[in-house]
């Protein structure tokens, strides 16, 4: 079994197919992604205790105002039986996921540069599908702990882990094309919330009952699911043999790219002593706090910006709605459309973006997500004045766009800076700037709309000077990146160094035969079936997402 997951037994043949590799990849993203949608359970869960006259029972923390009292009362959360949750003791096994994902890619990419990406997906397979099940133990027992432990703690690690898992292999498959390779497996993280949120949904109202929400179940399913995907996903990676290239492609020489992709390796040891490292992690860290917050608000956000301009009532401000049950659904059904158009931008940003990367470099396409978002921030902020829907939401919708075009385009450019070889170690550990933006970039945006709503600000007029703060993060991220140079010489692996990293990490050369060519000659039909299997799942999320748009320009 050992043997079956080492990385000398996942080296390919040099005529292997390299297009099997990217629906390897987002069979894994599609379903650890569901960790953006996980919201779907927050109302279930806290309607999952029923009384005896078939009502939900109170919340545990009930009536809870500050900070302070809402810990309080989820410390006593963790283990009642007698009251249900709160959406505040659930959020935190969102907090969790992310804070783990850095955390785990960070403590255990160079392990996976070693062990390979076979190892890596399968025990980011058993640590997420696990996960689910302990959560699904939790839910049956009402025991919160087991859902952060469960979910937020063991399944946080199997985010990084399958997070990062290709990363390093495909862009040695594709050093062509680094950010279109990228793109692909990370746009399949975004659209895990389009595929998993209508399936968890339609599960959940499957199995629910009158004195049951059918949640528990609903996590037993999505766990058998995506272990065959992930296991599947996990199985299907190779890696390229030593000095394979694409055939007919010779490397930029350095002249040719300013010295902005490395010919030669920085050893994962020294990465983080280079400012280029901490550079590219300040411009990480801004390009997705600018946003994060923002995609978090995006619904209440356009009800309180539009009020009755949603519903064709553009006398009724956002107050009067609240007031009336009826006008509060629709004006959500609307919100809610919303929120499914940015995130079809969020999904195809990514692989639009990082493959543009590819002919305009990647410091040039940063400087357009600094440059053009500060400018659409501006631009927000006139359509909410103006009240012009249309100019609102294609600027916002751009913005995400370029929010989810950050995610995939940096692993391309920690690929150009500090060469492949532990190309996806130091992806794993500028992941800590993904955790940071997760907490600073909602914190901004939440504290200052609430300062502004008890200053009694009218809800239309809330976000303006929110919007300029985010410009001005991404104002930081843009000298940031201006500041990248090519790594210095000094950090850069000798010869006999990385010959010694590559015997350490099982690289070796296949030898090409007979057999060989006949395994490649079948590679085409079976890429064409690995790509049906995950554009199926993806096409479905799209039209079910696209349903829910509809619904705001209609």
């Amino acid at each position: 079994m050992a043997g079956f997951f080492s990385k000398e037994r996942i080296i390919a043949p040099s005529s292997y197919n390299r297009w099997l590799i990217p629906p390897a990849a987002l069979a894994v993203h599609l379903c650890i992604g569901m960790a953006y949608g996980f919201s779907v359970f927050w109302k279930p869960l806290g309607n999952a205790l029923m009384g005896a006259d078939g009502k939900p029972l109170a919340a545990c923390a009930a009536g809870a105002t500050t900070f302070a009292e809402k810990l309080s009362g989820t410390g006593r959360a963790l283990f009642a039986t007698d009251c249900n949750w709160t959406q505040f003791d659930l959020g935190w096994m969102y907090t969790l996921f992310f804070v783990l994902l850095g955390c785990s890619a960070a403590l255990w990419g160079g392990w996976l540069e070693r062990a390979g990406p076979r190892k890596a997906g399968s025990v980011a397979t058993l640590c997420w599908t696990g996960g689910l099940l302990i959560s699904a133990l939790g839910v049956y027992t009402h025991q919160l702990w087991m859902m952060w432990l469960g979910s937020g703690v063991i399944g946080g690690v199997g985010l990084g882990l399958g997070y990062i898992s290709p990363v390093s292999t495909l862009i040695k498959w594709f050093p062509d094309r680094r950010g279109m390779a990228t793109g692909l497996a990370i746009m399949g993280f975004g659209g895990g919330a389009l595929v998993g949120s209508p399936i968890a949904t339609k599960l959940m109202t499957y199995f629910a009952t009158p004195t049951a929400v059918g949640v528990w179940q609903t996590f037993v399913v999505l766990a058998v699911v995506y272990a065959i995907f992930m296991i599947c996903g996990s199985l299907g990676y190779r890696v390229p043999p030593t000095g394979w290239q694409p055939a007919g492609w010779t490397p930029p020489a350095a002249k040719a790219n300013n010295g902005m992709i490395a010919t030669r390796h920085v050893h994962l040891k020294n990465a983080h002593k280079t400012p280029q490292f901490w550079l590219l992690w300040l411009v990480l860290c801004m390009n997705v706090s600018a946003s994060i917050g923002i995609i978090g608000a995006a619904a209440p956000m356009l009800q309180e910006t539009f009020g009755g301009i949603l519903i064709h009532q553009p006398d009724l401000g956002f107050a009067d709605i609240k007031a009336d049950d009826a006008l509060t659904a629709a004006a959500a059904a609307i919100a809610a459309g919303f929120v499914g158009l940015i995130s079809l931008f969020n999904i195809f940003g990514r692989i639009a973006w990082a493959s543009s990367s590819d002919k305009l470099g990647r410091k040039q396409t940063y400087f357009i997500f600094f440059v053009l978002g500060a400018l659409l921030y501006v631009l927000a902020s006139y359509g909410a004045d103006v009240k012009s829907l249309a100019i609102f939401g294609a600027a916002l919708c751009v913005i995400v766009s370029m929010y989810g075009g950050g995610f995939a385009t940096i692993p391309a450019y920690l690929a150009d800076m500090f060469g492949t070889q532990f190309v996806g170690a130091i992806h794993g550990r500028l992941l800590t700037a993904w955790s940071t933006a997760g907490i600073l970039g909602p914190v901004i945006v939440n504290y200052m709309h609430d300062m502004r709503v008890e200053a009694k600000v009218p809800f239309d007029q809330i976000y303006a000077p929110i919007f300029y703060v985010l410009a001005g993060m991404l104002a930081i991220g843009f000298v940031a990146n201006l500041l990248v140079r090519p790594v210095a010489d000094k950090y850069f692996m000798t010869d006999a160094e990385l010959a010694a990293e590559k015997k350490l990490a099982h690289e070796q050369a296949a030898p090409a035969s007979k057999a060989v060519s006949e395994q490649a000659r079948g590679g085409k039909a079976l890429a064409v079936i690995a790509w049906v299997a995950v554009l199926i799942p993806i096409t479905f999320g799209v039209w079910s997402t696209l349903q829910k748009a509809w619904a705001l320009f209609s």
